[in-house]
């Protein structure tokens, strides 16, 4: 049993938990959540001994095998395989002893270490590894390639392998969909339900949370509240909670203000001074009530379109992909005005690709693009977030899309994304993900799509921020076209479902329910190799090989890739350095109009690089992705 007692803990002078009190008893799985910045990452650094509290008792943890999912994971020539395995120290120990028993042929040794890792089953390791990986979309060949080569998104999910890997009596989980698909998702949701220990998950998807845990830990106004049940149940609880504090509160006010009535009337009075007397120290007794507060941070919507295309978009007989591979194969797919589509699909098959032949970022390899004459594309992904000006702020993002609008008017739009004084008018760079994306997200709002195209939305978004989102959706006049692995907001904000697999994209007619049942059969099929009883397993020395064919075809991609972000870091810094010296008002003075045009002719010039150099770096990513997922 874990205690926690009368919790104190800061973040240098931010309070964050004040008088907490807790109690998990073994084996429970519990969530907890709460506001971006309420202090959920702050108290698993505490209970992994990260940071001290500053008052309070913690009880019952020192005596627990304790395993967490790291959030970074540095580059390491390790396989990924052994950097997961690794994550077993008693296994990793016995195996790198046995190693060196071998080195010196001791093999007595060596024999002894034999029989500890038959006795901890030591030899199924490899096999219960390749397991976590393939639930995670990892390929077979993954297996023996370095860590190094996989790009962040990947790592992370490293790392969550590892932490599954790790035996433990408590697992520590923060946000471990953030990185997933949906199919991933599902695996891991199946995998968490079988695990015998203690769990404490960090999650804002409602869905896997329903599915999961069994108890909500929620932190709200520097208190821990315990709610029995699954998130759907707390939603109630809650609400109920909240309702009865706000009438305790109200009888509260009424009778203080009884009280006050009363001193004022009659304290100078002789015969009622004793009453009135008596009346304050009733007051002073009184444990004040708060009011209940639950009103969200977030309170925005999607404007109306200015104008309407019927179609807005087309793709006929349409193949997409990079260069010589083709991922897709004869799309067809109409997007009109109300169109709602969720895309579903393993990882790999193709989702991103179609998305980003959507909006015009990947040329066609056959077929037609049909783009209405007033399209309006409102387009988001992950990488909407490392595109922003890490020095601008909030307000001068928004200030570049529309020069003329009044500040008053971006600050009052930022307000509904909880951007408001400081933070609506301070640099990005300090943002966290969540903000972030708040902002990217906000960008696309501003600009009035007529067609949303969203490639995992939701993730680093709190619960509150998620919900305002699916009102606001559910309120959109436009074209959906989404990719989310939150399945509460894939229901509740599309009306039909295309499922992307084997090359197509067709018409998914059974429901997300379905869906799950379909990815752990899928899953169920996909033996891994040390499961695959065939003459033709490659032996290890093959895989080694194939590993660095895999290195080698990856190698000119990442090269070239370094390459183009070099030139796009020159091109921004000289178009960045002419639009400073185009600021300079003596410029357009009539003695240095040949220097305005030199100036000018060089923006013009650099412009469509920077826009070839962008349009190059999508494309070498997306394709690296692909190889990486292969």
């Amino acid at each position: 049993m874990i205690i926690l007692k009368d919790i104190e803990l800061r973040r240098g002078s931010k309070l964050l938990l004040g008088d907490a009190c807790a109690t998990i008893q073994p084996g429970q799985r519990l969530a907890l959540i709460g506001a971006n910045g309420s202090g959920k990452s702050s108290l698993f650094a505490m209970l992994l001994g990260k940071l001290h509290q500053d008052q309070g008792d913690i009880e019952g943890l020192s005596t627990l095998r304790l395993a967490h999912m790291a959030q970074e994971v540095h580059a390491t020539d390790l396989p990924a395989g052994e950097y997961v395995w690794r994550g077993d120290q008693q296994l990793a120990d016995l195996l790198d002893r046995l190693a060196a028993c071998e080195a010196r042929e001791d093999f007595t040794a060596a024999a002894r270490i034999h029989s500890e890792l038959e006795a901890m089953d030591g030899y199924s390791a490899e096999r219960h590894t390749r397991l976590l990986l393939q639930g995670l979309g990892f390929a077979d060949e993954a297996y023996e390639r370095p860590v190094s080569d996989f790009s962040g998104g990947w790592r992370i999910r490293l790392n969550l392998a590892r932490a599954l890997m790790t035996p433990s009596d408590l697992l520590l989980l923060d946000e471990p969909t953030n990185h997933l698909d949906l199919d991933a998702t599902i695996w891991l949701q199946q995998w968490l339900q079988q695990y015998p220990g203690t769990l404490l998950m960090i999650s804002h998807d409602r869905d896997f949370i329903d599915a999961t845990c069994e108890r909500i830990l929620h932190i709200e106004q520097q208190q821990l509240q315990s709610y029995k049940g699954n998130y759907s149940q707390f939603e109630a609880q809650r609400a109920e909670r909240l309702a009865n504090q706000q009438a305790i509160f109200e009888k509260q006010q009424r009778r203080i203000a009884e009280i006050d009535a009363f001193v004022a009337r009659f304290r100078y009075k002789a015969t009622k001074a004793k009453q009135a007397q008596s009346r304050l120290k009733e007051l002073e007794r009184m444990q004040t009530v708060a009011p209940a507060h639950a009103d969200s941070p977030f309170d925005f919507s999607f404007p109306v379109p200015d104008k309407f295309s019927d179609p807005l978009l087309r793709l006929d007989e349409a193949s997409l992909g990079y260069g010589d591979t083709r991922i897709l194969n004869q799309v067809e797919l109409q997007l009109r005005p109300g169109s709602r589509y969720g895309l579903l699909g393993r990882n790999g098959a193709g989702k991103s690709t179609l998305l980003k032949s959507l909006v015009g970022e990947l040329p066609l390899l056959a077929g037609e693009r049909s783009a209405g004459e007033h399209l309006r594309i409102g387009y988001f992904d992950q990488q909407q977030l490392e595109a922003l000006d890490m020095e601008a702020s909030p307000t001068q993002h928004i200030q570049r899309l529309s020069p003329d609008v009044r500040e008053q008017e971006i600050l009052n739009f930022l307000g509904g994304f909880n951007f408001r004084g400081d933070a609506a008018t301070s640099a990005v760079a300090p943002f966290s993900g969540g903000e972030k994306a708040r902002l990217a997200l906000a960008m696309v709002v501003w600009q009035k799509p007529n067609l949303l195209v969203l490639d995992e939305p939701t993730n680093h978004l709190d619960l509150e921020m998620r919900h305002a989102m699916e009102v606001a959706l559910q309120a959109y006049e436009g074209a959906l076209v989404l990719v989310s692995h939150d399945r509460h907001m894939l229901r509740n904000t599309v009306e039909e479902l295309l499922l992307v697999h084997d090359g197509c994209v067709e018409e998914y007619r059974d429901d997300l329910e379905g869906y799950e049942k379909w990815i752990l059969k899928q899953l169920r099929d996909d033996k891994p190799a040390t499961q695959a009883s065939s003459a033709n397993e490659p032996s290890a020395k093959e895989k080694r090989q194939q590993a660095a064919a895999q290195r080698e075809r990856l190698r000119p991609l990442k090269k070239r890739l370094d390459t183009v972000e070099k030139d796009m870091a020159r091109v921004e810094r000289e178009l960045e350095s002419i639009q400073q010296q185009l600021a300079d008002t003596s410029l357009y003075e009539v003695a240095r109009k040949d220097d305005l045009a030199a100036l000018l002719a060089q923006e013009a010039d650099l412009k469509p690089q920077a826009e070839a150099l962008e349009m190059e770096w999508l494309e070498l990513q997306e394709e690296l992705e692909q190889l990486e997922a292969s």
